[in-house]
This record gives structure tokens, sequence and C-alpha cells, in this order.
């Protein structure tokens, strides 16, 4: 066969969590500001991409096809990322690992992360990358951002549900190829749905986010996004870090969590 079945596929992660819940704190760190920055890369060239585009369900599209390639680099390269170790559920259940080994993973992780997208999102800021259009990206940019910032504690927590459904689904089907062609595609399908619905991914708004907050601090970048007529009002630190990013974690954790525990229940549980 070409690829697995769903217990063995499911069996092959929760074993794995042995592994990434005793990594040290050095690796996991390391290998989660990789996937961190990763993902930023594919954030700043979906923007890049669509930044000059008015026909929204194009933009999505296009986004769509271009994001998921963040994820494929982050399974091949053995990345850490937050969203899909949510999974690590699994090995709880399977006690592969303990309670405190997954909540430093997920601790570590996601600082991880956060500082790979953050350090992202500087450099396309600092060294010019949102010049394109004489500006326009940065004005999308920040009208991106301040959005992301105006959504309800309600819809970032269920938009963050629906993400990580996908994208651990993308990770699982991933797991299950047996050839790379497989692998990419099995994590390609599932995250180009999210993107395509703009469900809400935290590491993905640890750049757009911040990328809005730094280019507002550029003179240039502020005065053309309020030519531009962009509500910059949301747009603050505590917008960032309570009104988006706070509710759309706690929903990605339960919806990679959940979806785990589903299919652990489903397949793997012994009867």
């Amino acid at each position: 066969m070409h690829y697995l079945v769903p217990n063995e596929f499911l069996e092959r992660y929760a074993a794995s969590g042995t592994v990434k819940t005793q990594k040290s704190a050095g690796t996991l760190l390391a290998l989660s500001v990789l996937a961190g920055a990763l993902i930023a890369l594919g954030c700043a060239a979906t923007n890049t991409a669509v930044h000059g585009m008015d026909n929204v369900g194009l933009a999505r599209t296009v986004s769509g096809l271009l994001f998921p390639f963040g994820l494929c680099m982050v399974i091949v390269t053995g990345a850490e990322l937050f969203t899909g170790n949510s999974l690590l559920v699994l090995s709880l259940l399977e006690k592969k690992c303990t309670l405190p080994g997954l909540l430093r993973n997920w601790c570590l992780v996601y600082l991880g992360n956060f500082l790979g997208a953050l350090l992202t999102a500087a450099g396309c800021v600092w060294f010019g990358q949102l010049n394109y259009s004489a500006g326009g990206l940065a004005v999308y940019t920040i009208r991106l951002a301040a959005g992301k910032c105006g959504i309800s504690f309600l819809s970032g927590f269920g938009l963050g549900i629906f993400c990580n459904i996908l994208v651990c689904l993308g990770v699982l089907l991933a797991l299950s190829a047996q050839d790379a062609a497989g692998r990419l595609m099995g994590a390609f399908l599932p995250v180009c749905y999210f993107v395509l619905c703009g469900f809400e991914h935290c590491v993905a708004n640890m750049y757009y986010i911040s990328a809005g907050l730094l280019a507002v601090r550029n003179p240039q970048y502020l005065q053309l996004a309020q030519e531009a007529g962009v509500d910059l009002g949301a747009l603050t630190l505590s917008g960032f870090l309570l009104g988006n990013l706070l509710p759309v974690t706690l929903g990605n954790i339960l919806g990679g969590a959940g979806l785990g525990a589903l299919l652990w229940y489903a397949h793997v549980k012994k009867k």
C-alpha cells in the first residue's frame, strides 16, 4: 500500500509524542523559531501576491494556493509548529507522554513560533519588502492587521477551531503517505481550504498583525494607510494579544486537540 490506514498513522503520531516532549529546550526553541519563520514567509508571499486584487474570491483562491507551502516546508524540515502539536493529545491518551511534558512542549513551541514570525515581520518592514506598489503592500498589510484585531472574541475562537481541524488534518494526511509527493499533497489540501474560508491561525496571525503594527510605526506607511481610509482604532498591542491571539489560540487548541481525541476514540482506543 502507498498509504497508512487511520489507526496506523495515528499510532505513529502518538509514538512521536515521546520524542517531541523530551527534546531539549534549545532544540525545541530552534525548531519552533524555524517553523514560525516558515509560516510567516508563507504569509508574506500571499500578501504580496494578492495586495493589488479587488476580487475577494480570486484573492482568497490565490492565497489558498500559495500559503500551504509554509506547512509543507515545516513538515519536510521537521520544524515544530504549535498548531500541529495540538495533536499531542494523541500521545497523552496513549500514555506516550505526560501532561507536564505536553504543556512544556506547547509553551516552548508557542514562544519560538512567535519569535520566528516576529523576526520575519520585522525584516519585511524594516528592509522595505512592503514597498511594493509604491507602498500599496504596506497599506494592505496594515488593513489586514487592523481587521484581524477588530474581530469579536467569539469569532476568533470559532474560526480558530475550524482552522486547526484542517491544519491537523493536513499533518495527519501527510503522515499517512509513504512518499514525498503524497506527504506534500496531504498537507496542502486541508490548509488550502482553511485559507480559502478565512479561518484564523494563531501562528499566521503572529506575522500578519506584527507586520501591521510595525508598519504603522513607519511614517510613510502610516500616512499612506490614513490616506486610504484604513481604520486603525483596533490595531493596538492589546487588540493583537487579547482581541485576536488569545481567542484564536484557544480555538486552535480546541480544534486540534478535539480532532485528535475524536480520531483516537474512533480508531485507536482499545475497546
